[in-house]
């Protein structure tokens, strides 16, 4: 069974929830799991979120189209609803904001026909649960500069990196609120080496106690 306790943050009211452990992600091995399922689904938790990280982007980015990775589409509406209150920028000639979930396959994000439109000649704001070794949002990057449209920016609700191909990744938490976070490739994983178990496998779903 997975223990979770919560961090105090630098930014918002929504609480951290973490568990220390040794944990498989499909990239990397990490020493903490974050759970985000609150920031998702719950309807408090996720307004607030939505709420602060908006404010990295008010007035300063139009946004047209919100591509919503890692289940974040409640997040996205809310994201969207901030986003279109008085005093916030937008080029939008419809004053109202996209909210798209991408589709998957082994290599690439896929927008079908009916949603392209939503992206192509579009700012499009990538939202993710988590950016923790920036794979998956190079992924969709270069979604985006396929299907036309142009990156409005990178927001996630736990970030580990900075920037990714040169955009700033936007957080509500960061590493700053887990200083001892550590992240590693599997082959050169420190717990596999002394032997340590896997507590969990860990996605933008949530967890699998092994």
């Amino acid at each position: 069974m997975i223990e979770l306790f919560k961090l105090p943050v630098s930014r918002g009211k929504a609480p951290l929830r973490v568990a220390r452990g040794h944990f498989a992600t499909n990239h990397s091995h990490i020493n903490y799991y974050i759970d985000i399922t609150f920031n998702k689904s719950r309807l408090n938790e996720a307004k607030e979120t939505a709420r602060e990280l908006v404010s990295h982007f008010i007035n300063n980015t139009p946004v047209d189209t919100v591509l919503c990775l890692d289940g974040t589409a409640v997040l996205g509406a809310w994201v969207a609803e901030e986003l279109t209150r008085t005093g916030f920028q937008t080029i939008n000639a419809h004053q109202t904001i996209y909210v798209v979930e991408p589709e998957y396959n082994s290599n690439s994000l896929i927008l079908r026909d009916n949603l392209q439109q939503m992206v192509r000649h579009k700012n499009v704001l990538v939202l993710m649960a988590s950016c923790t070794t920036g794979f998956t949002a190079k992924r969709a990057i270069e979604a985006i500069t396929y299907y036309g449209g142009e990156v409005a920016g990178i927001a996630a609700i736990y970030r580990n990196v900075d920037e990714v191909e040169g955009y700033p990744v936007r957080s509500v938490y960061s590493i700053d609120d887990i200083p001892d976070y550590e992240s590693y490739d599997s082959r050169e994983c420190p717990y596999c080496k002394k032997g340590v178990k896997l507590d969990a496998l860990v996605n933008s779903h949530g967890y699998s106690a092994l």
